[in-house]
């Protein structure tokens, strides 16, 4: 009888008829934790978990401001930089689906235990952690503010300037207060129903905003050209449009966290319904991600708004409908990018300064979590300008060429293969992305620094 490494603290004792039996050597105190960790306390989902996880995590409200991207890039770069966005991140992404079971019979649940297994336990630590931080905090924060003021813009809608005007900070508090709720949902399968109705409502209000375009019909005198006028202007502008589409992409960071939960033995990896989940929702983004940029820009032009909701003001139901469908989707899409995070949190209290696990400590964890991000969204309003500076640095490595770079360390594919090229390709553009997009997005800040207002 052979025995082989599944999992940590797993061991599969093969017989000689093929089977297997499998043996856990955890101790009880591990069996524990581990069972208690928000990543690794359910092992049941389904592959449409998976499905509308990722929809959820990757149709952000940042679908909405690509109509301004292509106004940045122009018709032809626009979609040809659509277009590869979705096919590299497709690709990466099934990196990603394959690499959690790299290892014969081991799952890597979080995406730093990848980063560990092909850059070794502390170059793998220091290169995935923080990055996958920046992502997931800043989408956080961005999406405490996209909540707020969603909520503000159908507050506004409805009362039609009947009613008392509310700042931005108390719609941002009203929305932070239903996580200080839904945070203590103890793992990504709890939150199951709250991300299919997320993602549902992220398919919806896609399809009103191109829907109501086309219905407008294009502005007289529609201009395409494209919205800067001088040369650094263009070239500028074209750099933050490539942010704009990087940060729509940034579902990769969850990926290996959403996998952990779906079942797994050597006859079923979980691979397989994790992939089929992938293509559907891959579908879903396809269909949210393609018509709203082209029928917005198509509609209105280089006049577009950052957000295509605000340049549609009719009919006014339908517009108050889609940002209350907003406020519901961010709701599920913090929470999906939050429990990672709350995994790092509880894993260290737990695993290194030895807190007992239990009720009282993910309280006081994650309730201070909702509170940092709320301080922040509120303090700074203006985030999402921000991020596309840092996320830079963040969104394309983690989604378009980390998982490259992991691949050829750990399959080690032969020297100008397909599969060797394939990969240098992508992180060649995606280091180009990586460059040029805070670049875009620095120089915008500069220029609206001066309309900042904090606690606005």
């Amino acid at each position: 009888m052979n025995s082989v490494e599944m999992q940590p603290g797993y061991i599969i004792l093969e017989k000689a008829d093929g089977s297997a039996n499998y043996l856990d050597d955890r101790t009880e105190e591990q069996k524990k934790i581990d069972d208690w960790l928000p990543v690794t306390s359910s092992r049941n989902a389904k592959w449409w978990y998976s499905a509308f996880h990722n929809v959820t995590a990757m149709v952000g409200a940042g679908v909405l401001s690509l109509p301004y991207a292509m106004s940045e890039l122009g018709w032809g770069a626009g979609i040809a930089v659509l277009v590869i966005s979705w096919v590299i991140t497709l690709y990466t992404l099934w990196q990603m689906v394959e690499m959690h079971e790299c290892v014969p019979g081991k799952r890597f649940d979080r995406y730093h235990e990848l980063g560990q297994h092909a850059f070794g336990e502390k170059l793998g630590l220091w290169i995935v952690v923080p990055q996958q931080l920046v992502v997931e905090v800043g989408v956080n924060i961005v999406y405490m503010v996209t909540g707020g003021k969603s909520l503000k813009k159908f507050h506004d809608v409805i009362c039609d300037g009947k009613c008392k005007s509310i700042k931005t900070t108390y719609f941002i508090m009203i929305f932070s207060s239903v996580h200080f709720v839904l945070s203590q949902l103890p793992n990504l399968n709890s939150i199951s129903g709250i991300s299919l109705a997320a993602a549902v409502m992220s398919l919806s209000y896609s399809t009103i905003a191109w829907g109501a375009a086309v219905d407008k019909g294009r502005v007289a005198d529609v201009d395409y050209s494209v919205r800067a006028t001088t040369t650094p202007g263009k070239v500028f502008d074209f750099f933050a449009g490539l942010g704009d589409v990087a940060f729509a992409y940034a579902g990769h960071n969850v990926v290996l966290e959403i996998q952990a939960t779906i079942p797994s033995t050597p006859e079923k990896p979980s691979k397989k319904p994790m992939w089929k989940g992938v293509i559907v929702a891959y579908i879903v983004v396809a269909v949210c991600y393609f018509p709203v940029p082209i029928i917005g820009y198509w509609a209105f032009g280089r006049i577009v708004d950052d957000n295509i909701l605000i340049t549609l003001t009719k009919p006014k139901w339908l517009i108050a409908m889609a940002n209350m469908m907003v406020v519901i989707h961010v709701i599920g899409s913090y929470q999906i990018y939050a429990m990672p995070v709350f995994d790092m949190i509880e894993t260290v209290l737990v695993k290194k300064l030895r807190f007992p696990p239990g009720l009282t400590l993910r309280l006081i964890a994650r309730s201070t979590y909702v509170a940092f991000t709320m301080f922040i969204g509120i303090t700074f309003p203006f985030f999402g300008g921000l991020l596309g500076f840092f996320g830079g640095f963040a969104f394309a490595p983690t989604t378009y060429f980390l998982p490259c770079i992991m691949w050829l360390a750990i399959y080690k594919p032969k020297r100008f293969s397909l599969s060797w090229c394939i990969n240098w390709v992508c992180i060649i553009l995606g280091v180009c992305l990586m460059v040029l997009a805070p670049i875009g997005a620095l120089r915008q800040i500069i220029l609206k620094a001066s309309t900042y207002e904090f606690y606005s």
